[in-house]
């Protein structure tokens, strides 16, 4: 099986701003078209399940709310896991949660706090995540770099969420991108967190990054923690896999340390959905 955790959908009257603009620069060939549920079900139809993620983020010009998202979910159940995405800065945020769980069948979180100009440590994200847990629902966190401006940095590292691992035990969180460029910062928190992992998602673009935060996972010993993502539209699924196996590749061909193959193909065959608890 092959699940991918890490899809979005939209439509252009979904960007705005600094996201639109930077967008444009860092990803050209994407548009904004690529993400509409047309594109987005033949994009996908190669694997067996999907996570498809809203966005609240209107700081940064991204919101693709809660309720299209479960919209495009409920015409394939089978195969489609959709997740809420609440900024944690809105005074109804906890409310929006729980409506998103209990009325739209949302069964997941995604969060962005350099998009959404949160600290991942704030009382506003501790709030918001106390109540995710609650409602037993996995979190998807953008925790790294971006190609959007007003996007503070200071909020990106992936150490900080350390500090809310150790708050929260029994959150279950992926880390987006391999928490990019901060990748070892990444392997260092999920192999200390249990309910701590991350994707490879959006990483094909640069195959030296994915070939070293790879070795770095198997080197920490956390390489079964690795969830297979896309990132798409940003990126397909045979350009993913296909930059995985490069990785390996590339390792023995020029005498790197290796990537070995079963360790790419268990990334690719990852058990995601049993692992973020979605079973």
């Amino acid at each position: 099986m092959i699940v991918d955790v890490h899809t979005h959908l939209s439509e252009p009257e979904h960007y705005a701003g600094e996201f639109k603009v930077g967008m444009t620069a860092a990803w050209p060939q994407t548009g904004f078209t690529g993400g509409t549920p047309v594109v987005h079900r033949e994009a996908m139809s190669s694997v067996d399940k999907m996570v498809v993620l809203a966005f609240d983020a209107p700081t940064s010009g991204f919101v693709v709310p809660n309720e299209y998202v479960a919209e495009y979910v409920r015409t394939d159940p089978d195969r489609l896991i959709g997740f809420a995405s609440v900024d944690p800065n809105r005074p109804d945020a906890i409310e929006r949660l729980r409506e998103a769980a209990n009325d739209l069948g949302l069964r997941g979180l995604k969060l962005g706090p350099i998009y959404q100009h949160v600290d991942p440590c704030s009382a506003e994200m501790n709030r918001l995540l106390h109540e995710a847990v609650a409602l037993e629902m996995p979190v998807m966190i953008h925790q790294g770099t971006t190609f959007v401006r007003d996007a503070p940095l200071r909020y990106a590292r992936p150490w900080l969420l350390d500090e809310v691992a150790t708050q929260h035990p029994r959150l279950r969180m992926c880390i987006a991108h391999l928490g990019h460029p901060w990748c070892e910062e990444t392997m260092a928190v999920i192999r200390k967190h249990p309910g701590l992992f991350a994707d490879v998602s959006a990483l094909h673009t640069r195959p030296m990054q994915l070939y070293m935060a790879l070795r770095s996972a198997i080197e920490y010993g956390v390489a079964d923690k690795l969830l297979f993502g896309t990132d798409y539209p940003f990126a397909s699924v045979e350009a993913t896999i296909k930059a995985l196996y490069e990785a390996s590749e590339m390792a023995d061909r020029v005498g790197l340390p290796p990537v070995p193959r079963d360790v790419v193909e268990s990334i690719i065959h990852s058990p995601s959905l049993e692992l973020l608890g979605l079973e």
